[in-house]
């Protein structure tokens, strides 16, 4: 099961480093009056991280709000 693993991590590093050699143009932004060009796979990874870094602390409120209602409350 752990090579199995390790497979799949190997094979989506891979097709992670293809897009990425594949994807090197630049992509010009705008933000009000800034305006920059990063590489489309350096864009898209920094997306992905603000996703997860969102989803994770969405996650973790919600969970915490869960937890604490139906927590019992002894007096």
């Amino acid at each position: 099961m752990r090579l199995l693993s390790i497979l799949f991590l190997v094979l989506i590093l891979a097709a992670v480093g293809v897009f990425a050699w594949q994807n090197h143009e630049d992509v010009s932004l705008r933000f009000f009056e800034w305006g920059f060009a990063i590489p489309m796979a350096a864009l898209i990874a920094v997306v992905y991280l603000l996703g997860m870094v969102s989803g994770w602390s969405l996650w973790r409120g919600l969970r915490r709000t869960f937890i604490r209602a139906t927590e019992h409350k002894v007096r």
